[in-house]
């Protein structure tokens, strides 16, 4: 499983023209599911998310977690994040779990963003 973790000061996911999920302060996430990836791998990343010391407190150093500045996060699939690009000029995504695999541990991981207190907002698995 990876993720790519950005601080922003608001976000949103537009499908076909369509604002389909926005938050305000927090962060977000693209998530990509890899081949083998389980549940424990799911909730031992939404841990770690939350737990990110990536926000600046009144001194200016990254001390905050989400939940101490009161953030939010948006959560992307993104399977992109597992492309390979050792070999040739065409990325390989062999190492990307199926859809049918994925789509599970991604809802797991929001889901359990969402057990240890983030306000969880998500974009369409897939689109």
């Amino acid at each position: 499983m990876r993720a790519l973790i950005q601080r922003v000061s608001t976000a949103a996911v537009t499908v076909d023209g369509d604002v389909v999920a926005e938050i305000g302060k927090g962060i977000l996430v693209l998530l990509g599911v890899a081949v083998g990836d389980s549940l424990d791998d799911a909730k031992r990343l939404a841990v770690r998310t939350c737990a990110a010391r990536i926000f600046p407190d009144e001194s200016g150093n990254m001390n905050l977690n989400l939940d101490q500045v009161g953030g939010e996060a948006l959560v992307v699939s993104q399977f992109t994040l597992l492309g390979d690009t050792s070999k040739g000029r065409r990325p390989s995504f062999v190492h990307a779990a199926r859809p049918d695999d994925a789509e599970p541990l991604y809802e797991a991981y929001c889901s359990e963003l969402a057990t240890l207190g983030a306000t969880v907002a998500k974009g369409v698995f897939g689109a």
